[in-house]
């Protein structure tokens, strides 16, 4: 169990540390934590049933990240228009967070699969090299039969006459 949870927690290590390197996860966690804020701001601002500037920051936060408490709702109508537009920008961030970290864990053995296709590429090539020079002998012994029996049809017509 304690091997599993090494491993395990081995793999997270390393995915952090693959994720720490691409700028665009820095990119959009700045952009959350700021469209968090400005629109937590904003919220506390318009909506009357937002009683301070943790509440609007704490709704905007769980609005984006589409966890839904309910424990701070906006009523206004546009305190609900940009609750709305928020679910979608939580949407979009999540979809591009996803693709990021689908081609973080993709991409780690792309340069070994890179390797595979270049072996067989090099097989490929000797295969084809190879079978070139056989069907060239090949030919080559065509020829040489043509010959032969051309040869041996002559003779055998010189002994019948």
């Amino acid at each position: 169990m304690l091997l599993i949870l090494t491993e395990a927690f081995g793999l997270v290590k390393n995915l952090f540390n693959d994720l720490k390197t691409k700028p665009i996860v820095i990119y959009l966690l700045t952009l959350a934590f700021t469209v968090t804020i400005v629109v937590g701001f904003m919220l506390y601002l318009i909506d009357p049933d937002v009683h301070t500037l943790f509440d609007g920051i704490w709704s905007a936060w769980v609005t984006i990240t589409h966890v839904g408490f309910g424990d701070v709702v906006p009523t206004s109508f546009f305190g609900r228009l940009l609750s709305a537009l928020l679910i979608l920008f939580g949407l979009i961030l999540f979809s591009l967070f996803t693709a990021i970290l689908s081609v973080t864990l993709i991409g780690k053995d792309m340069h070994v699969w890179g390797l595979d296709v270049q072996q067989i590429e090099q097989s490929t090539n000797r295969i084809e090299a190879e079978e070139s020079q056989i069907l060239i002998e090949l030919a080559r012994l065509h020829k040489r039969m043509t010959a032969l029996e051309k040869k041996l049809s002559s003779s055998t017509g010189k002994d019948n006459k």
